[in-house]
């Protein structure tokens, strides 16, 4: 490892304004809004899918969610190894384009193995997103204002999230679930042109006090990694929470339109206002929280994140376990907002723990767990369970409430792991970046 300068880090104003950085950082928070809605929309539209095609629970959470899932993780290391060594900006123009052009498709499927093969597309596409725009981020924002600003970039998942529900169910509801596909996925190739137009590559690691001189190997990376218990922890942390919260969220919609008899613009109209509101809520009030001088020891971070984790883990039980709607309304407005209290945190632990030329591949090992636990094991697993757990005449709500209510106690997994990453932390942290 080299020092960037003798005196240490660049300063942030010596490289851009702060018009600049705030530019940038809205711009990649919308592609994380785009990625989010385009990912989730399918759960919000599955139970229209399942009629029409005929399939079992298990069968459309392999559609929905292992057919991009797979090709989500497997393609993220390889182009998160391209981020690191090329152009990052040019790599998310061409992502967004592919995954956008391939939701639009899926509202042009005209049989399973259409959607099958542009859901597939989504998740190709999807892999080369969000390692890019972290690794760009960490560029024009120093290491004690990363939790801060990739909270904000994590506002693109509650604002997706209420697109992919609310607005997409009121369209499918309107006018079938193709046309929430197509509504969805066009936007993405406009926002597309706009980054390659306004948005320049930044020079990597300018803000750190410790750069490596050399572009390191899969191999070094790993080895690394390994070395690095907090930055395990965290990705273990990050990754139980997806699998937890978002494995919920999957499921929700259905969940709602089976036991208290509503249609999907009716479910929607419950969820998106919390994901929308509250998301953004609990993202800002973390930001903040993020911003005070005490946020600076990275161990009050994690145990934060160990503390909402954990608490938020017994109303996302009562809230699938209750059969009041209003009950379980009343907590989906505690729990869903802690889906997304964790993720600028925890991406921003994960780039701390980082070198600048490891950073983007550290983002998609976290990535790859993520979402193998979320988009490849979970949404057959609750479907596989909820076929298992039905009577003769087929899945129902009974069934479905019974799977989800198996999965609702692994937040407590979650925060167990943010707790143990705070033993390290600063000590990897310090080897990572050169200061705390």
């Amino acid at each position: 490892m080299a020092s960037n300068a003798p005196n240490g880090p660049i300063s942030v104003d010596e490289v851009s304004s702060l018009g600049q950085r705030w530019y940038v950082l809205i711009i990649m928070m919308l592609v994380y809004t785009i990625s989010i809605a385009d990912r989730y929309v399918f759960s919000q539209v599955q139970e229209q899918i399942k009629t029409e095609m005929q399939l079992t629970d298990f069968g459309i959470g392999l559609v929905g969610g292992i057919s991009l899932g797979l090709f989500y993780v497997t393609m993220g290391i390889p182009l998160s190894w391209l981020a690191d060594r090329k152009n990052r900006r040019n790599l998310l123009v061409t992502s967004i384009t592919v995954w956008s052009a391939a939701t639009a498709l899926c509202g042009m499927s005209r049989n399973y193995v259409e959607l099958l093969l542009a859901r597939i597309g989504v998740g190709i596409g999807e892999a080369g997103g969000t390692p890019p725009c972290n690794s760009i981020i960490a560029d024009y924002f120093p290491a004690a204002r990363r939790p801060m600003a990739m909270t904000i970039f994590a506002l693109g998942a509650p604002i997706g999230a209420y697109l992919g529900a609310d607005a997409a169910g009121a369209i499918s509801q309107a006018y079938g679930w193709r046309s929430a596909f197509l509504a969805l996925g066009l936007p993405g190739i406009v926002l597309a042109i706009i980054i390659m137009l306004t948005i320049k590559e930044p020079a990597r690691g300018r803000l750190d006090a410790v750069s490596g001189d050399d572009t390191p190997t899969l191999k070094e990376t790993l080895r690394f990694l390994l070395t690095q218990k907090a930055a395990l922890h965290g990705m273990m942390g990050g990754g139980l929470s997806a699998f937890w919260g978002w494995g919920l969220m999957w499921f929700t919609a259905p969940f709602l339109q089976r036991n208290f008899d509503l249609n999907e613009a009716q479910a929607g109209a419950i969820t998106g206002p919390i994901h929308l509101w509250m998301g953004i809520g609990a993202s800002l009030l973390t930001a903040w929280l993020l911003m005070k001088p005490s946020f600076a020891n990275p161990k009050r971070v994690v145990w934060l994140l160990s503390g909402v984790t954990a608490a938020a883990t017994i109303p996302s039980f009562i809230a699938y376990y209750t059969s009041s709607l209003t009950l379980a309304t009343a907590m989906f407005w505690i729990f869903i907002p802690a889906v997304y209290f964790y993720i600028g945190p925890a991406f921003a632990l994960i780039q701390n723990l980082a070198p600048p030329k490891m950073r983007a591949m550290f983002v998609a090992i976290s990535l790859l767990f993520a979402n193998v636990l979320n988009l490849v094991i979970i949404p057959p697993l609750i479907g596989f369970m909820s076929d298992s757990f039905a009577g003769p005449s087929g899945a129902d709500g009974e069934s479905l409430r019974m799977a989800l209510l198996i999965l609702a106690p692994t937040g407590f997994w979650a925060a167990y792991h943010y707790w143990a990453a705070g033993k390290t932390i600063v000590e990897d942290q310090k080897r990572a970046i050169g200061y705390v």
